[in-house]
């Protein structure tokens, strides 16, 4: 029970609104904790996913807000979060994977756009903010997760002996063929072969808890998403594109196919965007501009992010290390990271509207500036 005090902190922390769910913070159910202790005021906050887009305004709108009403009292505000389902499985549904909340699918209609990368540096984005994720390396024929998260250990049997155990790298659980099939063994395994190994990788693992488990998918529009579709209820899909005319087109069918298996699109992302000379500093567009955003406007979802060329994202994948950990305020570090965040803002946004009566998320993401 608060007493007078922080009573009257309680009322002041409802001039702060968070932009996002357009409420304050008390009324959305952030704040979990008002205290004054001695010479400090504690605010216990607890966000829908720790990375809330709107996580930096609020903390200059608390300091703002409380300031000249606490004295010289030190503001102290403790971050934590919970991350919900923003989409559960049916009643009797498929729920091969019940621990994890969000799945997330990463794809693209065609290969080389770079979705791989997108995927896991978006995961080790989320990682890095505390999130708990999984990554889970669904391109049976073309693994690439093992050599961009930099191991190729392999997978121990979990007690019990009916579960693999994922390995545990750079703060995230992962699963890959990679890690039980020699590199240099070409993989000539046939649709059901492949799908089966799939479901195992998927239902087989011991993933735990997780708020995010991501899938990068193979390119195309085959067996393996049908499969996730019929097997698991995913939060959303990803699509990534470069900005050529052609690689667009896939994303026209990528999305169609997901539409049809019922999957939510979370946006387009759009890699090798543009390139900046390191002599002169002039940016190049070397795959046209601007392709990505028109057709999200037309398939009326997000853009994601503009991913731009860099060398550092090529060498932090192949030395094991995702840019948004090996260098995390390069350009397009900062690009990925701010994917991960709108990504998991949408989905912690339909979580928290899916429990209002009456209330269903937007199609569109509200981006904070």
């Amino acid at each position: 029970m608060f007493g007078k005090k922080q009573t009257d902190l309680n009322e002041l922390l409802k001039q702060v609104q968070d932009p996002i769910l357009e409420k304050s913070i008390v009324d959305a159910g952030f704040v979990v904790d008002v205290r004054e202790e001695g010479d400090r005021v504690r605010i216990g906050l607890e966000l829908p996913t720790p990375a809330w887009e709107a996580g930096p305004l609020l903390d200059q709108e608390i300091r703002r807000v409380l300031a000249g009403q606490v004295g010289d009292r030190k503001i102290e505000i403790a971050w934590g979060s919970n991350v919900k389902s923003a989409r559960p499985a049916a009643p009797g549904g498929a729920n091969l994977v019940p621990g994890a909340r969000n799945i997330i699918l990463f794809a693209s209609g065609k290969g080389g756009v770079g979705k791989s990368t997108i995927a896991t540096n978006v995961a080790a984005s989320l990682a890095s903010v505390g999130a708990n994720v999984g990554l889970l390396d669904a391109d049976i024929y073309g693994p690439s997760i093992p050599t961009m998260m930099g191991t190729r250990e392999m997978p121990k049997v979990a007690e019990g002996g009916h579960k693999l155990t994922p390995i545990f790298r750079h703060a995230m659980k992962l699963m890959s063929i990679g890690f039980v099939v020699d590199p240099k063994e070409a993989m000539t395994w046939r649709g059901p072969m492949l799908n089966s190994a799939l479901l195992q990788f998927i239902k087989d693992v011991e993933w735990g808890d997780l708020d995010y488990l991501i899938l990068d998918l193979p390119p195309g529009t085959g067996d393996v998403q049908l499969t996730i579709a019929q097997n698991v209820k995913v939060a959303g899909a990803v699509l990534v594109s470069t900005p050529q005319d052609v690689a667009l087109a896939d994303v026209v069918r990528g999305k169609a196919m997901f539409d049809k298996v019922d999957i939510p699109t979370l946006g387009v992302v759009e890699n090798m965007s543009s390139f900046e000379c390191g002599n002169c500093g002039t940016t190049h567009h070397i795959f046209a501009h601007g392709g990505a955003a028109r057709l999200a406007n037309e398939l009326g979802v997000p853009l994601l992010g503009e991913i731009p060329i860099e060398l550092g994202v090529r060498e932090s994948g192949d030395m094991g290390k995702p840019e948004v950990l090996s260098h995390p305020d390069s350009r397009a570090g900062r690009a990925l990271q701010q994917v991960a965040v709108r990504i998991a803002t949408q989905l912690a946004k339909q979580a928290a509207l899916m429990s209002e009566p009456g209330k269903k998320a937007s199609g569109g993401l509200r981006i904070i500036q």
